[in-house]
């Protein structure tokens, strides 16, 4: 499976994963000039940011490893800049992260929440 639509399978994936758990997604591949953002949504009064890895080998560390500082960077940069853009923006806002390990079929094999993964 090519790159891109491997991250597009994931994060739809991950879009009906944390619509099942009560997130009310916002928007999608938000992106400026800071980052982008692949999920925007809210849950319980809360703006949630989420990243979104999806992988099909684990050669190279589970999806979780692949999130860098540098990237952590850009995604709070990014949030903030979204959040400078909504006038009915929640106040409380965190970063999740969820993991998408496939296998070659394209099968889900792991999906992986983790709520508050770039602490401010």
């Amino acid at each position: 499976m090519k790159r891109s639509l491997l991250g597009s399978t994931g994060e739809k994936i991950a879009a009906d994963f944390l619509k099942r758990r009560g997130y009310r997604i916002r928007e999608t591949n938000f992106r400026c000039r800071t980052g982008e953002i692949d999920i925007i949504a809210e849950k319980d009064g809360c703006l949630v940011f989420i990243e979104v890895r999806t992988k099909t080998s684990l050669k190279f560390g589970i999806p979780e490893e692949s999130v860098t500082a540098a990237k952590k960077e850009k995604l709070v940069n990014t949030a903030l800049t979204y959040i400078a853009g909504q006038e009915n923006a929640p106040e409380v806002w965190r970063i999740d992260f969820v993991g998408v390990e496939m296998n070659q079929k394209g099968e889900v094999m792991r999906l992986e929440l983790i709520e508050n993964a770039v602490t401010l």
